[in-house]
């Protein structure tokens, strides 16, 4: 057991984990869900809303998931199966084990896509992008979309099979800082586009008059989308942490850093919308057609389209690959852990799975668009499954790991291991005894009743 400890990766520094936390966090969630749900739900009060989740539920679940990690220095499955091999342990190791085997495949086509889209604004192929019907004869085509899926993929895994030092935290120590850059640039310029004030008044400033049943529940799953709670990441980064890493200290860098990029997300895109439609409502809710239908309409109308459409499909494509990065990681820990083989061979393994399901979510609207499973192309029900259904089920066991069987006392002596501070000491204890479990309840139900077709989302 300390032989596998001994030889397990680690990060090197703080700054090495909260890079890669933060690569895992910061993704297409901040980039392109955060924006159109945002936009959809209220503006300034989604904003308001999913802050206040952040810093109390995601505080708590980050903080939660980090520890059980480092203490364990376990991928999930092992890391549950640490504290007891009871079936219902079994079963929260694994189905945090699970998710995001389930999620970088599909991920990866959208990756794919993003990755289409950098290249055709390289070539100065901005106007036949900003055309009517041109993403959706993209997704159509088989042939594109597996092709630039594999091309993403190949991406991904060549920084995993690298490790975690070398690959894994290189990657995200000079990727996270580009990113910042471009996305500092892009929101500049995007905010002081004629017209474009409106749309920033609208996404800082809370209105209560914006504020619905659905502005809570999109951010409750918001949070979980964009923090990358319950996919196994953070369990999995946690043990490569060093026991001389504040894992509070950190969390909280994660969060701000999480938070900050997705309001400039925000920031980058709601004002430019506004300023290209005059604050059209139909414009504002376009939903996950934003970025790839409505911005390049946008980004036709702003001037600079190669240059900005460059930097803006950079920033998306860094985005997308640190986030891809943490979940295959994630899945290939929990091979190395479980299988007993050697990083390349889990790397090839999680490559045929990405290959198997990806091409599945790849072709959905394409060649295999007639094929659906409970009424939703492939793509969407791999998001539905894992995001709204496994997600909250994945998180309820970390709860109840964390109070029924670890114990509050024995995983806040490990936040405090070698002096490290816990200042929201009392705001962990009462959210995970008493509040985590009714907004997971929610999330799920909310998620299963739509599907149901009783409430909208």
């Amino acid at each position: 057991m300390e032989e596998q400890k001994k030889n397990r990766g680690s990060f090197t520094n703080r700054l090495g984990f909260v890079l890669s936390a933060a690569g895992a966090s910061v993704g297409l969630g901040n980039i392109w869900r955060f924006p159109y749900l945002a936009a959809k739900y209220g503006g300034g009060i989604f904003l308001l809303v999913y802050i206040i989740f952040a810093m109390t539920f995601g505080y708590t679940m980050i903080m939660a998931e980090s520890a059980i990690g480092r203490m364990t220095k376990k991928s999930p499955v092992s890391a549950y199966a640490h504290f007891g091999h009871r079936a219902g342990l079994r079963f929260g190791g694994w189905i945090n084990a699970i998710i995001p085997m389930l999620i970088v495949p599909y991920y990866s086509t959208i990756g794919g896509w993003v990755t289409k889209y950098l290249f055709e604004y390289i070539r100065g192929n901005h106007t036949a992008l900003a055309q009517d019907g041109y993403f959706g004869k993209f997704i159509s085509n088989g042939a594109a979309t597996e092709f630039w899926f594999l091309v993403f993929a190949a991406m991904t895994m060549a920084v995993i099979v690298m490790g975690v030092d070398s690959g894994i935290e290189r990657i995200s120590r000079f990727m996270m800082p580009v990113l910042v850059v471009l996305a500092v640039i892009i929101c500049g310029y995007s905010v002081t586009r004629p017209g474009a004030m409106a749309g920033v008044l609208y996404f800082l400033v809370p209105n209560p008059a914006n504020f619905s049943w659905m502005t809570l529940v999109s951010a409750m799953g918001q949070m979980f989308y964009s923090l990358s709670i319950a996919m196994g990441i953070l369990i999995t980064f946690g043990s490569y942490m060093k026991d001389d890493v504040e894992i509070e200290n950190a969390t909280v860098q994660v969060e701000i850093f999480d938070t900050g990029i997705a309001m400039i997300a925000g920031l980058m895109i709601i004002p430019a919308v506004f300023a290209f439609s005059g604050g059209d409502p139909a414009m504002l809710k376009a939903g996950p057609s934003l970025m790839f239908i409505t911005l390049p309409k946008v980004l036709e109308s702003m001037g600079f389209t190669t240059l900005m459409g460059v930097l803006f499909f950079v920033l998306v494509l860094f985005a997308a690959l640190t986030s891809a990065i943490a979940l295959a990681e994630s899945a290939v820990a929990t091979f190395c852990d479980e299988l007993g083989i050697t990083r390349v061979k889990s790397v090839a393994l999680m490559s045929v799975i990405m290959v198997a399901i990806g091409t599945l979510s790849s072709l959905g609207y394409g060649p295999l668009a007639a094929v659906t499973v409970i009424g939703m192309q492939f793509l969407d029900f791999f998001d539905f499954i894992t995001n709204s259904v496994m997600m909250p089920i994945a998180a309820v066991c970390t709860c109840l790991l964390v109070v029924r069987v670890i114990g509050l006392k024995r995983l806040e002596a490990e936040v405090k291991k070698n002096g490290g501070e816990f200042r929201r000491q009392n705001v962990f204890e009462f959210m995970i005894r008493y509040i985590c479990f009714p907004i997971l309840l929610v999330i799920l139900l909310s998620s299963l009743l739509s599907v149901l077709g009783v409430i909208s989302m």
